[in-house]
């Protein structure tokens, strides 16, 4: 019988580009089948990590479409032939310059059309919870069994996102935080789109914007 460590999804963590946005490999042990979280820039050094360890990527997963979270996105589509997926709320700004955070950062182009990614891929079994604040079409992506959250820029270790970007709302990004995420198992640990990780516990009680 395959040990729990080994059933459980793999994580590894990779900053990437001037606003050092998390990009996240996520993979099953046994499998070595991979999903790419937000792949924000950088895609030789995300083509690397992926090579070290011998992983086979299935499919991107976006947690929503500014440029810092998007950039490697058509280089790593088109070099292994997977679909990424961006809810349809933010494909608007997914393909249009609006996805550009000026003035640090320009617009990504030549982004390939989203596409529908099953919501269990090699045993890793998540879900798509819709956040909605930071941008029209932000979500979390949730791994029940394995008690993790993927949070992009909805909430951060003592901090939220910033809600002043074209399509960002305060009220909105607030309640979806109460509504989806502080309402998880308090020992889920948050995986955030920049900065370290956290626990729903340890946010609930002491993040100063909640």
């Amino acid at each position: 019988m395959a040990s729990d460590t080994a059933s459980r999804p793999q994580i590894f963590t990779l900053p990437v580009g001037m606003l050092e946005a998390n990009c996240y490999l996520v993979w099953n042990a046994l499998t070595l089948d991979l999903l790419l979280i937000d792949p924000g820039d950088e895609p030789a050094r995300i083509v690397q990590a992926v090579t070290d360890r011998g992983l086979r990527p299935r499919a991107i997963l976006l947690t929503h479409a500014h440029v810092d979270h998007i950039r490697a996105v058509p280089d790593l589509a088109r070099r292994w032939s997977i679909p990424a997926w961006v809810a349809p709320a933010d494909r608007p700004m997914y393909h249009s310059p609006l996805n550009a955070l000026p003035p640090w950062v320009s617009a990504a182009s030549n982004l390939p059309e989203p596409q529908d990614v099953p919501a269990e891929l090699s045993g890793l079994a998540f879900r798509a919870l819709p956040t909605p604040g930071h941008s029209p079409g932000g979500v979390c992506y949730y791994f029940p069994e394995a008690g993790i959250v993927f949070t992009g820029d909805t909430l951060f270790q003592s901090g939220i996102g910033r809600t002043d970007f074209p399509g960002g709302d305060s009220a909105t990004l607030l309640a979806a935080i109460r509504q989806q995420l502080l309402t998880l198992p308090p020992a889920t640990v948050i995986y955030p789109g920049h900065g370290a990780p956290s626990t729903i516990a340890e946010e609930s009680a002491n993040n100063p914007y909640l």
